[in-house]
Parts: structure tokens; C-alpha cells; sequence
């Protein structure tokens, strides 16, 4: 029974912090920078202090819990303040949730990530005016849930392949700035167009495949940047139905490769990545957005690829041979 809480309780969580805070907040105070600043503010200082404060994880998880769901009865009637204090919790449980992670197994995780990913498809088109109710429901559902999490970890067997910061930092940016200039357009929403049974659809088969096949470092790192660009090339052409294959198959396989690098890391390590990841990356990218400044990210994307291929294919110094 504590098996399938843990999975509902990383699930609703994901699902809040797409649903209200990525998405929800931002879209009602109109994408205006200033206005919504306290947000990403509130949560670099919560990721930053988390591993600071001196009390057990449980109870951090409840504490922060407790304030998000205050904030979600205020939800989205937010000022300065209670936005900071939304930010503020939910950066700091960031690290808490991923920190979880590391007690799932192979089915667990993948479970947890295809019924967030599903719900927050289907719960995708709704007012973001009126999610209050949903706000309350996902809080209630994680802090109910975090009483009765598992104290140890499994034993199980992960990809054990790490990628760099910099390279994760860059998945997120580049999903980020297609994510948010796509919501915003008007002339083409893989949401609002009637693809969402296949949006689903492949968020569960890049899960799928993300956790059953084991590639080189590279290969992966390439796959994922060239279905970045494919996704990219299909918004600029305006294929719809192609966009909704390519695009969430992308962002979960990405998604699981990050949790499977950073679930090794030690808490405090896991707080620092996820002010680059979870909060400069993703607000570069609604930048990017905002500033209608996606054509050039492409450009970005290719140099990326190039480099990724000219690790690939230069020989290793060790595998050379002198006559």
C-alpha cells in the first residue's frame, strides 16, 4: 500500500506545479515578467534554504504542504507577497519530491510520471482562472499521501549513466521556450486542437522507452537534442498532429533521463540543480517566449548537436595506437 502512495504522491505534486504554478499563475497575470517575478524569487530561495533547515524531510514535506495549500484557497487572487510564498514552497519541495524519487522502483517511477502526465493533459484546457479547486485537491491528495511514504529505499537497478548540469540545463531551456511560445500561439495548440488523447499517448511511451532502453551517454544526449530540433522544425511548419507525437515523447524521455541522473545526487546537490533546472532554465525559456526571440533558438540547437556529435565521434586518446 505505501508502494502506490508514493506514487500518488509524486504524481499530484508534478501535476501542481504544472498545472498552478508553471502554467497557471503564469498565464492569469497575463506572462507580465514583472508581476510574476516573486514566483521564481520565492523559489530559488526555497530550493537554496531547504537543506538548511533543521528539522526531518517528513515534516519539511508537511510544513510546505501546509503553505501551498494556504496559497491554493488564495489561488489566483496572488500579490507580491503571496506569490513569494507560493514560490517559496514550492521550490523547496522540489528537491523534497525528487529526494522521494530515490525510493521507487523502475515500475514505480514510471507509473508516477504517465498518471502525472496524463492528468495534467487532460486537466490542460481548463481556466486557469478556475483551477483553485484542483490546487486544493492535488495538495490535499500529496500532504495526505506524505504521512505514509516509505521510509527506506528499494533495491533496485537504475541507469547509472550521468550527464552534466549543463547539458540538462539546456533540455529544459529548449523545452521551455517551445512549451511556452506554443501555448501562446494562436495558430497552432496541440491542446487546444483535439490532440490530447495523443499527447497522452506519448508521454507514456517516452516514459516507457526512457526507462526500458539503455543507450551510450552521447546517443541519448544526441537522440534528445534531435527530437528537440524535429519538435522545432514541426511548430515552424505548423504540423499539429506531428508535433503532438515528436514533442511529448521528448519531454518525459528527457524527464526520466534528468530524475535517473539527479536521484543519485545527495540533497543538497539535488537543490542546487534544481535552481538551474528547475527555475533559470525554465524562466530563460518563458523569456525567450515573451520576447518572441524563438526563431534563434534553433541556432542554439544545432550547435548543441554539433558538439554532442564531435564527442561522439572523436577518437578516445586511450583507444589510440602508435606503430
Amino acid at each position: 500500500m505505501q508502494r502506490l502512495i508514493l506514487i500518488f504522491f509524486i504524481a499530484s505534486e508534478l501535476c501542481y506545479y504544472l498545472l498552478i504554478a508553471q502554467t497557471g499563475v503564469v498565464e492569469y497575470f497575463s506572462s507580465n515578467l514583472f508581476l510574476i517575478a516573486p514566483l521564481p524569487i520565492g523559489g530559488i530561495i526555497g530550493s537554496i534554504l531547504v537543506s538548511y533547515i533543521k528539522i526531518d524531510n517528513k515534516n519539511k514535506i508537511s510544513l510546505f504542504l501546509i503553505i501551498q495549500l494556504i496559497m491554493s484557497f488564495i489561488y489566483p487572487n496572488f500579490n507580491f507577497i503571496t506569490l513569494f510564498i507560493l514560490g517559496f514552497a514550492v521550490g523547496s519541495l522540489a528537491p523534497l519530491i525528487i529526494n522521494e524519487v530515490k525510493k521507487t522502483t523502475f515500475l514505480e517511477l514510471g507509473l508516477a510520471l504517465s498518471l502525472s502526465y496524463v492528468t495534467g493533459t487532460m486537466l490542460f484546457n481548463y481556466d486557469v482562472s478556475q483551477r483553485g479547486f484542483i490546487a486544493i485537491i492535488l495538495t490535499t491528495i500529496t500532504l495526505i499521501a506524505s504521512r505514509f511514504l516509505p521510509s527506506k529505499d528499494e533495491e533496485k537497478e537504475f541507469d547509472t549513466i550521468n550527464h552534466s548540469l549543463l547539458i540538462m540545463i539546456l533540455w529544459v531551456f529548449l523545452d521551455s521556450a517551445l512549451f511556452e511560445s506554443l501555448s501562446r500561439d494562436l495558430t497552432i495548440s496541440i491542446w487546444r486542437d483535439g490532440f490530447s488523447f495523443e499527447i497522452a499517448l506519448f508521454h507514456v511511451i517516452g516514459v516507457i522507452c526512457a526507462l526500458s532502453f539503455k543507450i551510450e551517454k552521447n546517443q541519448k544526449e544526441l537522440m534528445i537534442l534531435t527530437l528537440f530540433a524535429l519538435s522545432y522544425l514541426f511548430y515552424f511548419l505548423r504540423e499539429g498532429f506531428i508535433l503532438s507525437i515528436i514533442y511529448p515523447f521528448v519531454i518525459s524521455y528527457y524527464n526520466v533521463v534528468i530524475l535517473q541522473t539527479i536521484r543519485k545526487k545527495d540533497f543538497r546537490t539535488i537543490s542546487f540543480y534544481m535552481i538551474f533546472i528547475g527555475w533559470m532554465a525554465s524562466g530563460g525559456g518563458l523569456f525567450i517566449a515573451l520576447a518572441n526571440l524563438i526563431l534563434f533558438v534553433p541556432i542554439t540547437l544545432l550547435f548543441a548537436i554539433f558538439r554532442v556529435m564531435t564527442k561522439e565521434y572523436l577518437p578516445n586518446s586511450k583507444e589510440i595506437k602508435y606503430v
